[in-house]
């Protein structure tokens, strides 16, 4: 389901060429949840941006839900990214002057989704959460723990092949953190999705079926 053949990237900074993957090889298979490990600065959020087209590799070959991600043209990744991936950023990363429901309807939308069917997709994903009454609600007015709650439904709500998740426990206590990602983890797997998981978190990289290390760009041989 996501295969990287030596994919490399780099930057150009005040510092210099910074090389943020270096020759990365793994595989994941369809419905697997995956942990991409690692300490800050070690090209774990380069590596799912890439999986989900938000950057191109300098170098190397990444095939994402049967498509080859790295060939495609701004066109075709913008309907990639809407049709088959779906994004979880570490900060949540809703709409902030849109309410619970509107950032919900907003990747419907998007898929032409709209009218009955999107307001009854909506409140199914928001009972499936244990979100239903925060409809009216905006971002601020909820908890971090709810706030990436949603941001989760939002990822699920078209239905895609592949969720990209970064560092989703960083902003969280250890309790919240853990229900959110059991939540992650149920829903992906009724939903036959692949779970692809960027974290720090000793207990988040304990919960993986699969757990690639990255250190400084290149990807470790850990047993």
């Amino acid at each position: 389901m996501i295969e990287l053949h030596q994919v490399s990237k780099a930057y150009r900074s005040g510092r210099g060429h910074v090389a943020a993957l270096r020759g990365v090889s793994l595989t994941v298979g369809q419905g697997e949840v995956s942990i991409i490990a690692g300490k800050s600065g070690s090209g774990k959020t380069t590596l799912l941006n890439c999986v989900g087209g938000l950057e191109r590799p300098d170098r190397g070959r990444i095939a994402c839900a049967g498509v080859d991600v790295s060939g495609l043209s701004g066109r075709e990744t913008s309907l990639f990214q809407r049709r088959r991936i779906g994004f979880v950023f570490q900060s949540g990363n809703l709409i902030s002057y849109l309410t619970v429901r509107e950032n919900l309807a907003f990747p419907l939308e998007l898929n032409g989704i709209t009218g009955r069917d999107r307001d009854h997709r909506i409140g199914g994903l928001l009972d499936l959460i244990g979100l239903h009454g925060t409809e009216s609600a905006l971002p601020h007015e909820l908890s971090g723990g709810e706030v990436q709650r949603v941001a989760f439904a939002r990822a699920i709500s078209h239905g895609p092949s592949v969720l990209l998740v970064d560092e989703p426990t960083a902003n969280l206590d250890s309790a919240t953190g853990r229900q959110v990602i059991d939540m992650m983890k149920r829903l992906s797997r009724d939903r036959g999705c692949t779970l692809m998981i960027a974290s720090h978190d000793p207990e988040v990289i304990e919960s993986g079926d699969r757990r690639f290390f990255l250190k400084d760009g290149i990807l470790e041989d850990r047993k």
